[in-house]
């Protein structure tokens, strides 16, 4: 027999917090265990041999039966849903990485639920034909005036017209998972990327034309393979898929001369035949040694190019163009350090860094290579273009979840609900906390959307609210009444009891401070209750000149009198002063700022 492998990975709030200790076993096709195992401090299993077939069943499109053996998973963990996910194909050769999101129970829950999740086989052995419809030339009218990587994209799990959930997912899942459901991760590389081309091309293309938004809908792309691509939500990605996508997650298929995606239709080119690309004539290409370039032009227009995008939303910091490695020196490496020490308090596994700030010394090196071990990228210690957005999107979600648990506290949510009931165009106070829990328990249940936290009970609140409903199984009406908020708060007080903090400091005594504009050392040292010696003493530092960006070691004193805030969608300085119970003005003086202008993703300092 051959032999393919299956790691399991069990997290929560968007990776952000790793769920150690959680109860796996693995099952064969007659329900009887093969191991059990426990995940570790990152949320992780050992990686586990499993017997399947010869890999070369799944290369061969005359393969009559089923080319590979699919096994079962049941996570358990005190203080969250289980989760059973059947039919995980193995294939020879591949790591079947299998992502657990594990759901908090309610405060009132006295048992676990047991969620269900089925993989079944990939869309390359449909029978049926696929309608898919796009633009596939420069749309005459379009609101993008730029191909944008959407940071998350959000699918809905079924039809256009059907009431099925949506999800929210980062955009380089998304395509592993597109890619993971629809092919074989067997193929010749050639193919497989040629493939995955198509597939980031053919979500590009719906986000540039908003195929879906300008027609109502409340998504960017559907998972029916009748109308999108396949995309199956919580299943297993390959290694080898996984390498592909990380490296050209941002690069698509563009006519020479155009600006937007080419409609990059496909079907499986056996069973259904298309006017696009033939999943299974790649493979015959890549074997007769084309390009994936070459491949593609063979099914699409011979003025075809692959270029790239650097623009993706939602994201702090863009990556520099250069890869970073030891030996690089700046702000880009600062920015680096500052974030891999933050996640660090989640991921304590990360090796502290002790470089000076800006250098990319030894210890910098040891962390960026354990982040990626960690994350399944390629752990050569270097920070890339894969490495240096999952970093920042991973520092994205620690410190929103921070930010949100922060913000908790300010509002003074308790544990009574309001007794209001709110409806759109409802506005104030309780808003600004129907908001805040819907944002909090965004993080745990993938189908909600977080709403913008404005205090006005608008269509996007609206939206949320239904969602919730739907997950908890009351009346959808968008309308919070008694039950809803007895709902929210239940979640919400679940999430607060079950889900693991993250650890201090991990630099004993010290605070990881980055230098913002109007800082100088006799201000920081009386923010944070120590003196300009002893953060000139820590940090090594011979003069009082500091560096917008900078890293410094702060003497553990008293704690900042201020907390940190992301800009997001729909933020004023007046919303936050609200929201804050703070004026304009001092968040305005706090920051430097000279006027009320903001931009989503700033970081802002709000007086607490």
């Amino acid at each position: 027999m051959a032999i393919g492998y299956l790691t399991i990975q069990a997290r929560t709030a968007h990776d952000a917090v790793p769920l150690g200790g959680v109860q796996i076993r693995v099952l064969n096709r007659q329900g009887n265990s093969v191991y059990v195992l426990t995940t570790d401090e990152n949320g992780e299993t050992e990686q586990i041999p499993l017997e399947t077939v010869d890999k070369s069943f799944s290369q061969n499109p005359y393969y009559a039966g089923t080319p590979y053996i699919s096994y079962n998973v049941l996570a358990q963990m005190s203080g969250f849903n289980s989760l059973y996910v059947k039919s995980i194909p193995i294939y020879e050769g591949e790591n079947a990485l299998l992502p657990i999101t594990l759901v908090p129970m309610q405060e009132s829950q006295r048992s676990p639920l047991q969620a269900e999740i089925s993989i079944g086989k990939p869309a390359v052995t449909e029978q049926g034909s696929r309608t898919q419809e796009g633009a596939v030339t420069e749309p005459e009218s379009r609101i993008l005036r730029q191909v944008v990587i959407p940071n998350p994209i959000t699918v809905h799990l079924g039809t256009p017209t059907s009431s099925a959930s949506n999800v929210q997912v980062s955009f380089p899942d998304y395509v592993k998972n597109v890619a993971s459901s629809e092919i074989y991760p067997t193929w010749p590389e050639a193919a497989l990327r040629a493939n995955i081309y198509a597939i980031i091309t053919f979500a590009l293309n719906r986000i540039y034309t908003e195929w879906y938004r300008n027609r109502g809908y409340s998504f960017d792309i559907t998972n029916s393979t009748a109308y999108d691509q396949a995309f199956v939500y919580g299943r297993p990605i390959y290694s080898s898929i996984s390498r592909i996508v990380d490296a050209i997650f941002n690069e698509y298929v563009r006519r020479q001369g155009q600006i937007a995606p080419y409609f990059t239709s496909f079907c499986n080119g056996t069973t259904a035949t298309c006017q696009g690309l033939s999943q299974w004539g790649t493979v015959t290409l890549a074997n007769q040694g084309y390009t994936p370039l070459q491949i593609l032009r063979s099914y699409y227009p011979n003025d075809i190019e692959i270029v790239q995008t650097n623009i993706i939303t939602n994201v702090i910091s863009s990556y520099p163009g250069t890869p970073l490695r030891t030996g690089s020196t700046g702000l880009d490496v600062q920015t680096i350090q500052t974030y891999l020490t933050r996640i660090r308090r989640n991921y304590p596994a990360i090796p502290a860094i002790s470089d000076p700030a800006g250098t990319f010394g030894s210890s910098t090196n040891a962390a960026v290579t354990k982040f990626q071990s960690i994350f399944n990228l390629t752990p050569d210690g270097i920070v890339g273009k894969s490495t240096w957005y999952k970093i920042s999107s991973l520092y994205a979600a620690v410190a929103k979840l921070a930010e949100l648990n922060s913000e908790g506290n300010t509002l003074g949510i308790g544990t009574v609900p309001p007794s209001s009931t709110l409806r759109q165009g409802s506005r104030g106070p309780d808003v600004i906390t129907l908001q805040y829990l819907l944002n909090l328990v965004s993080e745990y249940y993938p189908g909600i959307p977080a709403p913008t936290q404005d205090g006005i009970f608008g269509s996007g609140t609206r939206q949320s609210v239904i969602a919730f409903q739907q997950i908890m199984g009351l009346q959808a009406d968008g309308i919070v009444g008694t039950a809803t908020w007895r709902a929210l708060y239940n979640t919400y007080l679940g999430i607060g009891q079950n889900v693991p903090s993250p650890g201090p400091d991990p630099e004993l005594g010290t605070i990881t401070y980055v230098v913002q504009p109007g800082d100088s050392l006799w201000i920081i040292a009386q923010r944070y209750g120590t003196t300009v010696d002893a953060i000139k003493r820590l940090n090594g530092l011979s003069g009082d000149m500091l560096n917008i960006g900078q890293v410094l070691k702060i003497p553990a004193g008293q704690a900042p009198g201020y907390i940190e805030y992301t800009v997001r969608a729909g933020d004023t300085l007046w919303l936050l002063s609200r929201r804050y119970n703070t004026t304009v003005d001092a968040i305005k003086q706090l920051n430097g700022l000279s006027s009320d202008m903001l931009s989503i993703g700033q970081m802002l300092k709000i007086p607490a």
